[in-house]
């Protein structure tokens, strides 16, 4: 017999609703339970006796999570979304027409669907533990809430609040979900459900927001609300640049409640629904998800489980290596030394971490008491002191083959056989720094991204000799510290400024063309990019990419040749935004806030600004350039799948999420246009456009990278 998801209890007339999704951690919401949950409903509505309903989790860390995204891959038609949209509209109007109170008993995640349900709810308490969270993260997804969220969150909470959640994804905490008047009240989880028992016998009630004065003064008038309105399409459009069709979506259905019937507005958010499920954006966003989630579970080798790292030692405390112990320590829990040849360069590492963590004590993420117990997880010094137990050494010093050799014999001296020694070189080839070493076969790379507290990719670089057990335990480790972690071949750039390297170049080479620094920020910002080309170049330091591209060009060649005339940039003392002179003006003297351009630039580089070109043409010199470059990286095996290349180049550099990675976009474009427009591009700005010899067999035999 099936066991049900669905099970009715009535104690003392309170009837008793258990949610548990058999064969599942977490409950996620599936279209075939609404038969199910519709039976439950007549049962109850022809119960006279019930004073109230509460609705609980059977699981021990989670409400409900969401709706199972896999169900919307087989909604062949929008008509087949619409349908999921009011099926759900449905079933949650009869639970809140129930003739008693229902109160939602939440702990543990209650995102999406899972929160709709809640809304549904006369009442909501919560428990005040860390891991509950309260969100509608569908936006995230290029979708919006399809289950009467965009309906009844402004009710509950003010329209403002409401549109803050929605179009960023936010989730609250449980402080901040009563504060809001999202959750009626909070308390510890051991009396969350006798809490909840006492709200039956209450009356049933309308949502009423607890507003503001300066809230009511905008939400309670048509004049206020078109002023709101008005602004928020304003901030969301400068944000999406019009790449993202879910947050307009979201304001139109927000909208649509206030000034249309309750029928008509939920019809509305039904339609809306399906056409974001069906646009290529959430498409592409539900691809992602789905990879992403796929990679955190793999299992690299079989035979070869991970052995758990709790010991870490970080060889340097600059921005890198504070941001390494700072993970280590919070997210993967680890006992982390920051060693570092002075007592300043300690104080850095450890101040850094104090920093974010006391910023997240303002917010109230975490306790007073919370942050002297993580910052107790870091010690450090300038010697060995406390580093012979680390199971892992990860060194975040200078780009110097030699330096970083001499770390290895440091830590194969000082540290225990077993230590596994993880270099964060950005352009290094690990099989040289392992060169010398004693145990090369735990010799490994692990790249991260700056900030590290931030983004969200490392990429693991095993060498030749590097042992199975090592790549197992550093990918676990990574994955322990909260990133998305994709194994890399070993060599110059790795995948991820391998292939950020020809893109960066092309702008150069557009800069030199005449091409003005604000235009080809905007261009590239406009096709989804996170940042421009020269901001990123003052970003990340002139003077770093003046280093690294040399090591690729002696490896790769000369197509990732920088142009000479960067060199005078260096020479004009021209660093970045590190010491406030780069391509922008930076300094406490600037009056506006927004990014100037320094317009010496020009003169330096000999450049004088010509008419802007078209944005297509120009977005297509810079980015066909990435995305040839990222074929020839699949190719060369330098990434074992169009998988991990996409989640790479968007969790890396910020490749635009809504086109789903350089491969999906390859495909979308298609391969025979792509190889076309290469060569066109070829025969008028040089052979550095030449198609790569797989794009064009794809291009010959019809293939695709994705089915």
């Amino acid at each position: 017999m099936e066991q049900q998801t669905f099970t009715l209890t009535i104690e003392e007339n309170v009837a008793l609703l258990k949610i548990d999704v058999q064969g599942e951690t977490m409950n996620t919401l599936k279209a075939e339970f609404g038969p199910e949950l519709d039976a439950i409903l007549d049962d109850l509505s022809a119960q006279s006796q019930l004073t109230g309903m509460v609705v609980y989790s059977g699981k021990a860390d989670s409400f409900i999570a969401g709706a199972d995204i896999g169900m919307l891959d087989n909604c062949e038609t929008a008509a087949d979304a619409q349908k999921l949209s009011q099926d759900g509209h449905k079933v949650f109007a009869r639970l809140a027409k129930l003739p008693f109170p229902v109160i939602a008993a939440i702990h543990g995640p209650c995102l999406g669907g899972g929160l709709e349900v809640a809304l549904a709810c006369d009442y909501r308490v919560c428990s005040k533990d860390d891991k509950t969270s309260l969100g509608l993260p569908e936006v995230q997804l290029g979708l919006l809430p399809g289950g009467g969220g965009t309906q009844r969150l402004p009710k509950l909470v003010g329209i403002q609040k409401a549109l803050e959640m929605m179009l960023t994804g936010k989730q609250l905490r449980p402080k901040q979900a009563l504060k809001s008047g999202l959750v009626d009240e909070m308390v510890p989880n051991s009396v969350l459900l006798d809490v909840a028992k006492k709200y039956a016998g209450k009356a049933k009630r309308k949502p009423k927001a607890k507003l503001n004065t300066v809230s009511k003064l905008l939400e309670g008038n048509p004049l206020g609300r078109n002023v709101l309105f008005s602004q928020v399409t304003k901030q969301t459009l400068s944000k999406t640049r019009g790449n993202y069709p879910a947050p307009m979506e979201i304001i139109a259905c927000v909208k649509a409640g206030i000034e249309k019937n309750s029928e008509a507005a939920y019809q509305e958010e039904a339609k809306r629904f399906a056409d974001l499920v069906k646009s290529p954006e959430s498409a592409a966003l539900r691809g992602l998800f789905f990879a992403s989630n796929e990679l955190k579970k793999e299992s690299l080798f079989e035979g070869v489980s991970p052995q758990k790292i709790n010991q870490v030692a970080v060889l340097g405390g600059g921005l890198m290596g504070a941001g390494i112990a700072f993970v280590s320590a919070t997210k993967a829990k680890a006992q982390v030394r920051i060693k570092d040849i002075s007592e300043k360069g300690v104080l850095g590492g450890l101040n850094y971490a104090y920093k974010l963590l006391d910023k997240k004590r303002k917010r109230r993420f975490i306790t007073h008491a919370q942050l002297q117990q993580q910052m107790n997880n870091i010690t450090g010094g300038t010697d060995f002191t406390g580093m012979q137990t680390s199971q892992i050494v990860i060194e975040a010093v200078f780009e110097d083959l030699s330096l970083k050799q001499q770390m290895v014999a440091d830590i194969e001296t000082n540290c225990n056989p077993q230590t596994i020694f993880a270099s964060n070189t950005s352009s290094l080839p690990i099989g040289q720094i392992a060169a010398k070493a004693e145990r090369p076969e735990q010799v490994i790379g692990l790249h991260y991204f700056s900030p590290v507290e931030k983004m969200p990719l490392a990429e693991i670089i095993p060498h030749q000799g590097t042992n199975q057990q090592t790549i197992a335990d550093t990918v676990e480790f990574a994955r322990k510290q909260g990133k998305t972690a994709i194994v890399v071949k070993d060599g110059a750039g790795f995948y991820v400024n391998r292939i950020l390297a020809p893109y960066m170049n092309e702008a150069a080479m557009l800069l030199l063309e005449g091409q003005s620094i604000e235009h080809l920020d905007k261009t590239l910002l406009d096709y989804g990019f996170p940042v421009g080309p020269m901001t990123l170049l003052d970003e990340v330091g002139i003077d770093v990419g003046s280093k690294i591209a040399p090591i690729l060009e002696a490896e790769l060649g000369e197509r990732f040749k920088a142009p000479d005339a960067f060199a005078k940039l260096i020479d004009d003392k021209r660093l970045g935004k590190k010491n406030g002179r780069g391509f922008y003006l930076y300094g406490k003297g600037k009056k506006s806030k927004a990014k100037q351009v320094d317009e010496k630039v020009y003169s330096v580089l000999g450049v004088k600004p010509k008419a802007a070109m078209d944005a297509s043409t120009l977005s297509k010199r810079c980015v066909y350039m990435m995305l040839n470059e990222a074929a020839r990286c699949l190719d060369e095996g330098v990434i074992r799948s169009a998988r991990d290349g996409d989640l790479g180049a968007i969790f890396g550099i910020g490749f635009p999420p809504f086109l789903g990675g350089p491969f999906r976009a390859m495909d979308s474009i298609g391969i025979a246009t792509l190889v076309k427009d290469l060569q066109a591009m070829e025969s008028s700005y040089g052979e550095r456009f030449k198609p790569c010899e797989a794009l064009v067999t794809m291009a010959d035999q019809g293939e695709s990278y994705y089915a």
